[in-house]
């Protein structure tokens, strides 16, 4: 039983949650196509703010304002958090502007490539020790980028700056550890963004580049919603995760990248040649092993707990 639910139906209720939070991630392209032609930077402040809007709200009827004092009073978490923020801000920036210039595919590819980013920052910073079938996979990936930079004649920068990006937030995150709520985190993140946001729209603005009043009604609104846009699926990414296995999250998170690359391909009208297709495919190979390795892995791990229990029984 868990939180008086029985445990099964608490996974169910997880991986629906996950399902949908993925899902909404995979489908960002055609939100961010659809508010054309806003610029990146202009995308980055109106996210910040309207999300810090929204954040507040909720913190404000949860009675949680609280944690922020928390984290001023520990200037190791503060220090993380404000880079997790500098970022997740470059990674969202990256992101939209992949895609107001057609760059899906690519974005989605970063998406693919962030598993492997993220296994190996683990070895670089945090002096984790791999499994076989975990090198064999990074070694998978490497190879994957040095042919797709073949194939686009430089390196895939927008995809490995997006696998980079969040990799290095994840481990920023991680640094942080579980003490803060998925709300309260990106609260503060927004926090921290929030004079960055007002400076651009304010340079923007004065430079005539601003969209969010020369474009009609419903553009504006479209900017505005971007605050839910960000927080529900992170909310219910945080509500996943307290109910799922990581193995069961792990392969959720393949449906975003995969979503993406079809809005890009299918809806976007994005050109996949045959060795970009390959170049994927180089990459899904390596993901595949990592997703053997990970349900290996936890299965070794379920096995001494049923002993247990077994015996406690």
């Amino acid at each position: 039983m868990a939180n008086g639910k029985p445990a099964r139906s608490e996974t169910s209720t997880g991986t629906a949650y996950g399902f949908v939070a993925y899902l909404l991630w995979g489908v960002f392209p055609l939100y961010f196509h659809a508010i054309e032609p806003v610029g990146a930077w202009e995308v980055l402040a109106h996210r910040v703010l309207w999300t810090l809007l929204v954040c507040a709200v909720i913190l404000a009827v949860r009675r949680r304002m609280g944690f922020v004092r928390e984290v001023l009073a520990e200037p190791r978490r503060l220090v993380a958090l404000s880079i997790a923020s500098l970022l997740i801000a470059a990674n969202w920036t990256i992101y939209v502007q992949a895609v107001v210039t057609g760059h899906v595919t690519e974005a989605a590819l970063g998406y693919f490539l962030n598993p492997l980013v993220t296994v190996a920052l683990g070895v670089v910073v945090l002096k984790e020790r791999l499994r076989v079938l975990q090198w064999v996979a990074v070694a998978i990936g490497v190879a994957a980028c040095v042919y797709l930079a073949v194939d686009y004649g430089k390196p895939p920068w927008i995809a490995v700056s997006l696998a980079l990006s969040f990799a290095g937030y994840g481990l920023m995150k991680k640094r942080v550890g579980g003490r803060l709520t998925a709300l309260e985190s990106l609260s503060f993140e927004t926090a921290v963004l929030a004079p960055i946001a007002v400076i651009l729209l304010a340079v923007l603005t004065i430079r005539g580049d601003s969209t969010f009043t020369t474009e009609g009604t419903g553009h504006a609104v479209l900017l505005a919603v971007s605050g839910i846009v960000t927080a529900v699926p992170l909310l219910l990414f945080a509500a996943a995760a307290r109910r799922v296995p990581l193995v069961t999250i792990g392969l959720l998170q393949f449906l975003t990248p995969i979503l993406q690359l079809i809005c890009g391909v299918a809806l976007l009208g994005e050109h996949m040649s045959s060795a970009r297709w390959i170049g994927f495919g180089i990459v899904w190979i390596a993901l595949v092993l990592l997703v053997i390795d990970s349900v290996v892995s936890a299965s070794r791990g379920r096995r001494p707990s049923r002993s247990a229990a077994g015996l406690a029984a």
